[in-house]
Formats: structure tokens, C-alpha cells, sequence
């Protein structure tokens, strides 16, 4: 069975993917102040890896579970209307990159699966 990860087209694809979405997430000020002390060069690269396990791809994510990598943020007002704005980038990302709606919303069915542990509920 072909993965979420092969259909979208492997490592070149989710480079790309992260890419223009940290490109999308900077741009926008109702969230572009929870990443103003991050090393965006490291978080990009987790980013992938993360996006890469994810939707079936090889698992080299290392980083924290999503509870303890957002606490922090969560501290400074991280929210709900923060979080949807996070996957309205990504939906926009992978539509401009012409991935399929069927895959979308599978991407989308998984970011809104983390959505309890990044908002620590």
C-alpha cells in the first residue's frame, strides 16, 4: 500500500512543502510572534521530519511530543484561533503545490488529530 508520504511525493515534496509554509506562517501576524526566538533553520528541518512520520514516511522525528514542544507556547497564548490559522497555512500550501484534495484532507485529518496535545486540553 502506497503512503500518504509517496503520494505527495517523497522528501523533495515535503521540503518544498514545509518551505513555503514557514514562508506563509512568518507572513502572517496573528502567528508569526510564536516564532520570533526559533531557529526557523532547525525547526524546518523538524518540521519535515515530523510531516515525513506523519503520513507514513521514514521516522527520524526526534523532537518532543507535541504536548511538551508547544507547552511554551501554550504559556505565551497559544490558542485555538492560532492553532486554525497553522492548518489554513498548510491546506493553503498543499493546494498551491497541486496535491490532491483526497490527500489534503488527509494531512489535514492528521495536523487536526494533534490538535489536543499542541493546545495542551
Amino acid at each position: 500500500m502506497t503512503s500518504v508520504y509517496e503520494k505527495l511525493g517523497g522528501e523533495p515534496a515535503m521540503a518544498a512543502a514545509v518551505d513555503v509554509f514557514y514562508r506563509k506562517v512568518l507572513a502572517d501576524d496573528r502567528i508569526s510572534h510564536f516564532f520570533e526566538d526559533v531557529d526557523m533553520e532547525r525547526q524546518a528541518a523538524k518540521q519535515k521530519a515530523f510531516l515525513t512520520m506523519v503520513t507514513g514516511g521514514p521516522a527520524n522525528y526526534s523532537g518532543k511530543d507535541m504536548r511538551a514542544g508547544h507547552k511554551h507556547l501554550v504559556e505565551r497564548g497559544l490558542n485555538a484561533t492560532h492553532f486554525d490559522a497553522v492548518v489554513g497555512h498548510l491546506k493553503e500550501t498543499l493546494e498551491e503545490l497541486g496535491v490532491p484534495a483526497e490527500l489534503v484532507g488527509q494531512v489535514l485529518t492528521v495536523a487536526e488529530g494533534a490538535r489536543a496535545d499542541v493546545l495542551n486540553r
